[in-house]
């Protein structure tokens, strides 16, 4: 069983950055994919970003080159890295957790899901 916290959302005038933060908790967090979703008012969950066990990286076409997720196997956390923010980013964010250490850009092929923090980037 993993839980998942995330937290560092916020507002912020477009252009500007915020970097979110998933803590986990099981002592298997290591072997895990991560990923980070969003899903923004009247709209469907989307992927934002992956990470595998391994530090493979996949990112959607809409925040690539201004989003990083990363890793600290050691404290168990997964960022997410948001420059250049967009109105269109707007959203509640979510931190997910895979027990296949492959990264998926699928929804429904994470098991775990954080409550997920609100992220507004105002034009």
């Amino acid at each position: 069983q993993v839980q998942l916290v995330e937290s560092g959302g916020g507002l912020v005038q477009a252009g500007g950055s915020l970097r979110l933060s998933c803590a986990a908790s099981g002592r298997t967090f290591s072997n895990y994919a991560m990923g980070w979703f969003r899903q923004a008012p009247g709209k469907e969950r989307e992927f934002v970003a992956t990470i595998s066990w391994s530090g493979g990286t996949i990112y959607a076409d809409s925040v690539k080159g201004r989003f990083t997720i990363s890793r600290d196997n050691a404290k168990s956390m997964v960022y997410l890295q948001m420059n250049s923010l967009k109105p269109e980013d707007t959203a509640v964010y979510y931190c997910a957790a895979r027990a296949i250490g492959y990264s998926s850009s699928r929804a429904d092929e994470y098991a775990y899901w954080g409550q997920g923090t609100q992220v507004t980037a105002s034009s």
